[in-house]
């Protein structure tokens, strides 16, 4: 049995085939699983993008919910409740220019972080973002410190 990730996130869209398709042309995801019924509709999916796992679902309420609905933002005003964060091993610049010609909208171009990340943001046909990120330099937690003029912490003692 091959080992599973402890934790997969599930992003939920109004149309989780045309989601699956477009991950898999603009951002590099692959497809591991697809569970339909009858109809057509996706009642689970999985897929996979370097050593991680995401699943993608059709928006949907019930009793299991206790009340909750999971929705795209596109469906609830741009307004999301999550936000994806993806470390390459390298071609962040390229993966935003594959992203970009899949039709992604950049939020945010390629820059360099105070933290020694190169990042960048892109929303998705129904307004999931997207952060990718791409290790480029070491930084102590004391250059991090005087760069953002953050505190940075291990715990939470006296936050």
């Amino acid at each position: 049995m091959s080992e599973r990730p402890a934790v997969v996130p599930c992003v939920f869209y109004k149309d989780p085939i045309a989601a699956l398709k477009w991950l898999e042309q603009a951002f590099g995801f692959e497809l591991t699983v697809l569970l339909t019924d009858a109809q057509g509709n996706v009642g689970h999916s999985e897929m996979s993008f370097l050593n991680s796992a995401i699943s993608v679902g059709g928006e949907w309420a019930g009793p299991q919910l206790g009340g909750a609905q999971m929705m795209a933002p596109a469906s609830l005003g741009g307004a999301g409740t999550q936000f994806l964060r993806i470390a390459l091993p390298e071609g962040l610049d390229a993966h935003c220019e594959r992203a970009r010609a899949a039709g992604a909208r950049i939020t945010a171009e390629p820059e360099d972080q105070f933290y020694g990340d190169r990042t960048y943001r892109a929303m998705d046909p129904e307004g999931h973002i997207w952060n990718f990120s791409q290790a480029v330099r070491v930084v102590s937690g004391e250059e991090m410190e005087q760069a953002s003029g953050l505190k940075i912490s291990t715990s939470l003692e006296g936050a």
